[in-house]
């Protein structure tokens, strides 16, 4: 059983003593297969975080060419950028429906700035905006990028509330996304180099180490290497 398996079991089982549910501690397989269920329906989520997720996948709120649409702005918005891709590889477009369906009030401001949208377009270049030149969507987009700081949002014209909305979720999206996190180069958490408690504090408190564990506990060449035991708890390797 791995790292995270175990984890998985500890509250598994923790779950079990207050339910008064009790498993066969010879029966590992058992735990192992409710381990396996649970966590494929509710890792990270609770049963009722999962059912209001289903539900609003489950819900459209973009026809066809209106997530087309966003797609394109998306990109116009934040380019992509080789090898990761950009705003389309890290599923920004699911993003917004998803956030305009979780969040009701941010549907009025993004289905009426889409429309907003193609009027322009239509009105200037005589095609759709997801149909436009890049440099035909820049000239719309430059028109409605900026807003008056001293003005509050909310009492600015709807289209100014459009792209600062699609703006901050394409933002939002890609960098919290695979791709986006790749393309920051963040690796997460990782394990740094531990050398031992240093000379001078082991001398100060009159201890040292055994040499036989420094051989096996502080060898960094074996770092990668799992620990094995015997049965008495002993460390071999």
């Amino acid at each position: 059983m791995d790292r995270r398996k175990s984890l998985q079991t500890l509250i598994l089982g923790g779950a079990a003593a207050t339910t008064g549910v009790v498993f066969n501690s010879c029966k590992t397989e058992t735990i192992d297969s409710a381990v396996a269920e649970s966590s494929a329906k509710y890792f990270g989520r609770t049963p009722k975080e999962l059912e209001r997720i289903e539900k609003l996948n489950a819900e459209q709120l973009f026809n066809a060419h209106e997530m087309e649409t966003i797609a394109a702005l998306s990109i116009v918005i934040l380019p992509p950028k080789e090898p990761h891709g950009g705003p389309i590889e890290a599923g920004v477009p699911e993003l917004v429906e998803f956030m305009g369906k979780d969040i009701p009030t941010m549907s009025p401001t993004l289905l009426g700035g889409l429309m907003w949208l193609d009027h322009k377009s239509n009105t200037e270049f005589e095609t759709e905006f997801k149909s436009a030149t890049l440099e035909q969507k820049k000239q719309i987009c430059d028109e409605i990028c900026w807003h008056d700081t001293e003005v509050p949002l909310e009492e600015q014209a709807l289209e100014i509330q459009f792209f600062y909305m699609m703006r901050g979720l394409t933002v939002t999206g890609y960098y919290t996304s695979k791709v986006g996190i790749a393309d920051l180069g963040y690796k997460g958490n990782m394990p740094n180099v531990w050398d031992g408690v240093p000379q001078d504090v082991l001398d100060q408190h009159g201890v040292a180490y055994d040499p036989e564990w420094i051989a096996k506990c502080i060898d960094q060449s074996t770092r990668g290497t799992i620990a094995t035991w015997d049965e008495n708890g002993n460390l071999l390797t």
